[in-house]
């Protein structure tokens, strides 16, 4: 019996480190984005975060039974940080508030807005699934979703001397993102797609809206 129970634990870790191997990294630029880090340095609160959401995923790991164990972690990593986002608002812009926002590319987003945008449009959440998550109305998740996009062009951060047009359509490849003046879930159109919003974060080559 002991035996056996080492054997599964061995099997379980084995799982648990090839899935992290190919997946940490992904859910590392998520949690950035949602924490709001500089990228280009050690992001100590999305490495938290995210670290924590990936001990929940473990220990359930026997439990999954055909779960997506990169779903479950994004789970738990939003669900986390939305523990804390829905009862602190961050200040916008420099000025604005006691302290500045975070450095990252987000940072001038308010935390849900931050949430609403990496799960759309960074992880390919559709809608409904991101409201169900979140517990919010999925015009909420909407007006959220727009709201943050249009922040984002017309607040460019640092070095991007004016906002592009549009947001470039969603391609098999990483070029872009959709263009959340449309209905975030409509395919895209047929035309060749325009060139990648570089104000937004540029979906994942894996992510794609279920």
């Amino acid at each position: 019996m002991r035996e056996r129970r080492a054997a599964q634990e061995r099997r379980r870790a084995r799982e648990f480190e090839a899935f992290v191997a190919g997946a940490a990294g992904r859910l590392l630029r998520a949690a950035t984005l949602l924490t709001a880090e500089p990228e280009d340095r050690r992001a100590p609160a999305a490495e938290r975060l995210l670290t924590l959401a990936l001990a929940r995923t473990y220990v359930a790991w026997d439990r999954l039974r055909g779960e997506d164990p990169y779903d479950r972690t994004r789970q738990e990593m939003a669900a986390r940080f939305a523990h804390s986002a829905w009862r602190e608002r961050l200040p916008r812009a420099l000025g604005h508030g006691r302290r500045p926002p975070p450095g990252g590319l987000l940072g001038r987003l308010s935390p849900q807005e931050r949430l609403v945008l990496v799960l759309r449009l960074y992880e390919g959440v559709a809608e409904e699934q991101t409201a169900a998550q979140l517990g919010l109305p999925a015009e909420r998740v909407h007006t959220l979703c727009l709201r943050a996009v249009g922040h984002m062009r017309s607040n460019p951060p640092a070095g991007h001397a004016e906002p592009p047009v549009r947001v470039g359509a969603p391609a098999p490849e990483p070029v872009g993102v959709p263009d959340a003046s449309q209905a975030p879930d409509a395919p895209p159109a047929p035309s060749a797609p325009s060139a990648p919003d570089p104000l937004l974060p540029a979906p994942h080559p894996e992510a794609a809206a279920p």
